[in-house]
This record gives C-alpha cells, structure tokens and sequence, in this order.
C-alpha cells in the first residue's frame, strides 16, 4: 500500500467548490490567507498580524468561519500539495500559520473538539485536535461569581492545566495566552461575547486590551479570529470594538419574500487593504454555506 498522502481528505463537490472566472487578486504585501478558498481568490487573503473581529447573529457563520480557517491552513501546514484546492486561485506572498491557539472563556478542550467532531467530517478534529493549543480560562473567568469553583476545575489530564495567574481577572488572562499563543499562529477567541457578559467586566477595559493586542499582533506573523455575537454589547462598545480591529467580516441571516428558507450571507464590514484590491463588481455580500463535510464555504456572490 503506498504512503503518500491523498490528494484530499475527503470527496471534493466541484459544484460548491469550483473557482469562478473572476482574475484573483494578487497582493503585494505579506497576506495569511483564510483558507476559504473562493474568498480567498478575490480578497487576497489578510495581512499578516491582523486582527479581525467575526460578528454575527446567532448561528449565522462567524465561528464556522473561524474553524474553517483554522482546519484548512492546518491541512495545508500538513500536505501543502493542497494548496489550490484550500486556498482557490489565490496568489501573492502568502505567510502560513503553523498552529492553532484557542482561548476559551468557560469551555474546556474536550468540549470544544466534540462540538467540531460532532458537526464536520472527522478528518477537522482530528486536524484541529492535532494542531491545536488550547487555552481554558475558565478558572479566571468564573472567579469571583456565582459559579462553584469545582465547576470551573481543570482536570488533570490536560496539557493546558499548567497553572496560570487568575489573581488579575479574566482580562489578564486573556493577554497571558495572547503572549504564548501569537507568535505565528491562528488564535481564535472564543469569545468576546463571553467577556462582555460578565458581571464586573468594564468593556472600555476590553476595548483597550484589543487595541493594544492590534498593535502586539503585527510582531506575531499570524491572524487572530475575535468571534462576537451582535446585539450583546451597547453599539457604542461594538464600535469602539470595530474602531480597534483590522477588520471586521460580518455575518447575518437573509431571507427573501418569495422564499420559505433563510440563507447566511457574510459581508467585509472592515479591511482597508482587503477592500482596496477588491474588484469593486465583488464588493457585495457573500453568499455561505456550512456543511460537515466542506465547512464554510462561499457558493455566491451578491450585490448590496
């Protein structure tokens, strides 16, 4: 039996996945591309160490988006051969990610990894499970509430149990995993939702450590993935948030009167760079999908 690796990891649809006619954007700055390929093409993916807030309503595509990006460049960081078929047509001085930092508020390792095992094709846990540095705050985060600190235990067994402070708050700790996480990684926050939620958490403070994590992140090579649900914070917070990032993705639920379901659309709300080499003909709203065994992925584009 041979070795080499399969060209794919798993049956490739070419309806939802094929590369439209449209020249793909060629930048000339060091981008991290997102890994969802038909994106890609046209956008030309993100410079490298920016910081990119992913807000949505509820279950309309942002933290898919995420885990999409996450799984893709980590099966490319594995067999590069993959490249066109992850990335699309997307060409330039792209800078690969080499690992995944994930930073929870309240859920562990375990339960994040069977979400993801429970909702793709097996090969994105493993992937992911293989790749990923995980980081459970949830000590930090449920100190000083009405949580029993049992609750909030780590178990053992885990490799991100390694003791940390939790003296100065959830933020701190938040900027502690973004020091050892950084550093040529995707890091996904998981989520700012979660911190704005909590009682005591004063969001101008959250807001400063975004700018301050937007002006670190350009020494790290990487991208890091901010997932917020929309209607959560005040609207002065979600622009003061949208003011402190490189870019915001915005996703939301459409729905049309002639029609008797609802579609996720997903629209670049923010990224002076990705705009500006962006045909303006695309510069509408995509079009996405979520399914186990493609991920998100864009089937069209639509203007608005």
């Amino acid at each position: 039996m041979s070795s080499e690796a399969p060209l794919a990891p798993f049956a490739i649809n070419p309806d939802i996945l094929r590369i439209r006619a449209a020249p793909p954007v060629v930048a000339a700055d060091p981008r991290v591309p997102t890994g969802v390929a038909d994106f890609d093409t046209f956008s030309g993916g993100f410079p490298v160490g920016s910081v990119v807030l992913l807000a949505g309503d509820s279950g309309a595509g942002h933290q898919e988006f995420a885990l999409t990006s996450s799984a893709h460049l980590m099966f490319h960081q594995d067999e590069p051969r993959l490249q066109r078929f992850y990335l699309g047509g997307a060409r330039g001085k792209f800078v690969y990610p080499t690992g995944i930092g994930y930073v929870s508020m309240t859920r562990s390792r375990e339960q994040v990894l069977r979400e993801i095992v429970s909702s793709f094709e097996p090969t994105y846990g493993e992937v992911l499970a293989r790749h990923i540095q995980f980081f459970d705050l949830s000590q930090a985060y449920f100190a000083d509430t009405v949580v029993p600190s049992a609750w909030a235990q780590l178990p053992s067994s885990l490799l991100s149990a390694r003791p940390r402070e939790t003296t100065s708050g959830p933020l701190a700790a938040v900027a502690q995993a973004f020091e050892e996480a950084g550093p040529g990684n995707v890091v996904i926050v998981d989520s700012l939702t979660d911190l704005l939620t909590r009682p005591g958490l004063d969001p101008g403070e959250l807001v400063t450590l975004v700018k301050g994590l937007r002006r670190k992140s350009k020494e790290w090579g990487g991208i890091v993935y901010l997932i917020l649900s929309r209607g959560v914070a005040s609207h002065s917070t979600e622009e003061a948030l949208i003011d402190s990032v490189d870019g915001v993705l915005s996703f939301s639920w459409s729905s049309a009167p002639m029609r008797s379901t609802r579609s996720r659309v997903m629209l670049i709300a923010k990224s002076l760079p990705v705009l500006a080499h962006t045909p303006h003909e695309h510069q509408g709203r995509f079009v996405i999908r979520v399914s186990a065994m493609t991920g998100l992925v864009t089937t069209q584009y639509e203007r608005v």
